[in-house]
């Protein structure tokens, strides 16, 4: 039979009825928008069998920690069945296949034959990204400038550190021609060699807001050249200046002596008696060659970072010895894909650099405006006498009696047999 149509008095109704349901959605919308935000509750993952949800990625990106220790356990072990999959993924899921290849686990065949080419996701480049633009760059500058305020306030109470006795007019030769050219060979290429790193590590923060991109790209490109390539005249001279001051720096009774006046650098009229190389000398020589040993080393890793890896070996040797353990570091990683090594050595390479470049600028300091004469040793390789006295006075006793026991070897060669 046919419906009978509504009469007026049920359309009437039904239309009532839907206005009133379209009111309250149209409420109901405008009060979900108005109220607070609340905690999200904790993901439940077993609706995705265990896989990573639309909320661990939206953290991931928002720069929050995900704990995906979970997932890591079950790569590679949780796939479903063949028969249970939509179609054939070769018995693992996008996720899973996802999850090795960004832990390593994964078992990739590459055309190239680069040793880093089987790497495609390198899992651990965050965390070296988010460490050299935070902590590395903040404490790393803090130090370079606390160094060279803490220098500027020694010079303004203290002032220049002067020749307290009557200058003679004579001099004596402090250092050869040979050593002179091996002290500014490592000076004039460590210089170059912060200032170059300085703009890698900075340029990004400080020069491209002034420079403009384009520009910067220039600077740091030749900066790269120029770096990569003057750390050989460093190293060399690394080299030259260990061969030809090791003996003269090797620590004694004598050096106790020095600290215990503080070498005479904090009161005037205070002069400890010194050879050749004082303490606070015998300590920069070991700095430049312990951590410019330790710069260059790393340095070639990032030079020949697949020939010359060098971090997981040395963590290998460390685990050994339970020292990272006992300091709270648990277990340091003793497999490190390549770029995980430059990472690393990058670090390394960076931190060490910091420490002697704020240890260099006291040097230059002293060597220069923070005391009378010392430049001359350097510059001519000829001090004066008095100077030499007061601040090496055992070193000028040991120059004399040399000229004194070179001079009676002539004279006995020169009287006539009887």
């Amino acid at each position: 039979m046919p419906r009978e149509k509504p009469t007026g008095e049920t359309e009437m109704i039904l239309r009532s009825l839907l206005v009133l349901l379209m009111s309250v959605f149209v409420a109901t919308s405008a009060l979900a928008q108005d109220a607070e935000p609340t905690e999200p509750a904790p993901t439940d993952r077993s609706a995705t069998g265990g896989a990573p949800t639309l909320e661990d990625i939206l953290a991931r990106q928002r720069g929050e920690e995900v704990d995906l220790s979970y997932r890591l356990d079950q790569t590679g072990t949780a796939s479903a069945g063949i028969s249970e999959q939509l179609g054939t993924l070769g018995g693992a899921s996008d996720s899973d296949v996802y999850l090795a290849l960004r832990y390593g686990t994964a078992d990739v065949t590459v055309t190239s034959r680069s040793p880093a080419a089987g790497v495609l996701i390198q899992d651990r480049g965050m965390w070296w990204w988010q460490f050299r633009e935070g902590p590395l760059l903040q404490y790393g500058g803090w130090l370079l400038l606390g160094t060279l305020g803490a220098l500027v306030l020694f010079y303004l109470i203290r002032g220049k550190i002067r020749i307290d006795g009557e200058k003679t007019g004579r001099t004596i030769e402090r250092f050869a021609s040979i050593e002179r050219f091996s002290h500014w060979l490592l000076a004039g290429s460590f210089i170059i060699l912060g200032i170059t790193g300085l703009i890698s590590l900075f340029g990004r923060l400080y020069l491209i807001p002034v420079l403009g991109k384009d520009s910067y790209a220039v600077l740091a490109g030749a900066s790269k050249w120029v770096h990569n390539n003057i750390s050989w005249a460093f190293m060399l001279a690394i080299v030259m200046v260990t061969i030809l001051w090791i003996k003269h720096n090797i620590p004694n009774r004598t050096d106790l002596k020095w600290i215990a006046q503080g070498g005479g650098i904090f009161k005037k009229g205070v002069h400890p008696p010194a050879k050749k190389f004082n303490a606070g000398q015998k300590v920069i020589f070991w700095s430049v060659i312990i951590l410019g040993g330790s710069i260059s080393v790393s340095g070639l890793s990032l030079l020949f970072p697949f020939e010359l890896p060098m971090f997981a070996a040395t963590f290998e040797k460390l685990n050994a010895t339970g020292l990272p353990q006992m300091l709270g570091f648990g277990v340091l990683p003793e497999q490190l894909a390549p770029h995980e090594e430059m990472q690393y050595a990058q670090l390394w390479h960076s931190i060490v650099a910091f420490i002697m470049m704020a240890i260099i600028i006291a040097h230059i300091y002293i060597g220069s405006v923070g005391m009378e004469g010392a430049y001359d040793a350097m510059g001519s390789g000829q001090v004066e006498e008095q100077w030499a006295k007061e601040h090496h006075s055992l070193w000028v006793e040991e120059v004399k009696a040399k000229e004194a026991s070179d001079a009676g070897k002539g004279g006995a060669a020169a009287t006539p047999a009887e």
